[in-house]
């Protein structure tokens, strides 16, 4: 096991109708701005419960985030706060809206010339940030509970990750009731977000770490024994909430602490959202099979140990139960209405050479043993077709 030093200081408020207590976790006198997305919220009624909760505070709107927000749109939000002297922000929505407050929050004391070097500098710039809480209302990223956010620029088709420990959430709030308004492909999203977040940490070397692999196995599990009930669309609340407690254990530090981490994955995925469009789970779907055909050797450890304790696949020998695991994680997406090849969407190996052209430029060298590069980016986008 490698060395760790972990710290999560967020407060977790869980359970059916804990919106209410939105009036003791935030100070009477604070100057909140209030930032969603499209308006599914104003739909579904979390909207209501917000607005009752914050009844006694002067609240400031924001909406309109959109997936994978936008850099020039969260700077019109920034432009807000600055102006009405904000000191609270109240994050409602899915890992686009909080991912977006927490790039808000960060931006609005910022002393630079320019806020995109919060994100180009990975979240060393930023030196403060404005207060946030969040209220997930779609379970998938995880950001309710740590310091990441990632950003998509439109005019120059990026879209980068930063994280700054002063860009926790100083609580979030957890009820599986506010998913009970979501569609299949929300949910089908969610649900391979978050087996991919705990693929990025555990199908590596193996480092030692019974426990942390033991945590994510129960993670992996626990998403496929209940992903046929949340899929169905019954209103089934232990369902919903073992799913949406999935989503934040997949991603609040603790089943990576002392082991190696990937993540070439979602490197290769933001790419794929930035040029082609697509969903930030599609395309995880899509890259992760491919990865580990491509690792295979130096995943086997990890795969056969999926294969084994996750997947019950006890014959055979490492290699076979590691291609197994990824058969049978394939499967698992298929299951939940996720295609996992470039074909799905039209589109070939050849499309991606436009990513091929910015590894290169950029010189990637990303994955635990960094050996995915532009060149063997291609093989991967062929292992993808």
């Amino acid at each position: 096991m490698q060395n760790f030093t972990f710290q999560n200081p967020v407060k977790i408020v869980f359970g059916k109708n804990s919106i209410s207590q939105l009036d003791q976790l935030i100070e009477p006198k604070a100057r909140v701005l209030l930032t969603y997305g499209g308006g599914s919220i104003k739909r579904n009624g979390v909207y209501k419960q917000v607005k009752t909760a914050l009844k006694k505070r002067k609240v400031f709107e924001f909406g309109g985030i959109e997936p994978n927000p936008s850099f020039e749109t969260l700077s019109k939000a920034v432009e807000l706060g600055r102006k009405e002297k904000i000191d609270f922000i109240l994050a409602v929505g899915g890992g686009s809206v909080m991912d977006g407050s927490k790039f808000i929050a960060a931006a609005i004391p910022f002393k630079g010339k320019n806020t995109w070097q919060i994100i180009t500098s990975q979240g060393a710039a930023v030196k403060s940030a404005i207060p946030l809480g969040t209220i997930v209302t779609l379970p998938a990223t995880g950001s309710e509970m740590n310091t990441y956010g990632v950003i998509s620029r439109k005019s120059t088709k990026e879209k980068l990750a930063f994280g700054s420990p002063l860009c926790y959430p100083k609580f979030s709030i957890l009820d599986p009731l506010t998913t009970y308004s979501l569609d299949k492909k929300q949910l089908r999203n969610g649900i391979v977000d978050t087996f991919v977040h705990v693929c990025e940490q555990y199908a590596t070397k193996n480092s030692k770490a019974p426990l942390q692999d033991g945590f994510a196995e129960s993670i992996y599990k626990t998403l496929i024994d209940i992903a046929p009930a949340v899929m169905s669309g019954k209103k089934d609340y232990d369902a919903r909430a073992n799913f949406m407690w999935c989503a934040t254990m997949a991603l609040n530090g603790l089943i990576c602490q002392g082991v190696l981490q990937d993540w070439s994955t979602h490197t290769i995925g933001h790419e794929m959202t930035a040029f082609f469009g697509l969903a930030h789970a599609e395309t995880l779907a899509i890259i992760l099979p491919a990865v580990w055909k491509f690792e295979l050797n130096k995943k086997a450890d990890k795969l056969a140990m999926l294969a084994e304790n996750v997947f019950g696949i006890n014959k055979g020998t490492k290699k076979q139960k590691a291609e197994a695991a990824i058969k049978h994680t394939v499967k698992f997406f298929n299951s939940v209405g996720m295609p996992t090849s470039l074909a799905s969407y039209n589109l070939k190996p050849a499309d991606c050479e436009v990513i091929v052209k910015r590894a290169a430029e950029q010189g990637w060298q990303i994955g635990e043993n960094l050996d995915i590069n532009a060149n063997t980016l291609r093989k991967i986008f062929a292992l993808a077709k």
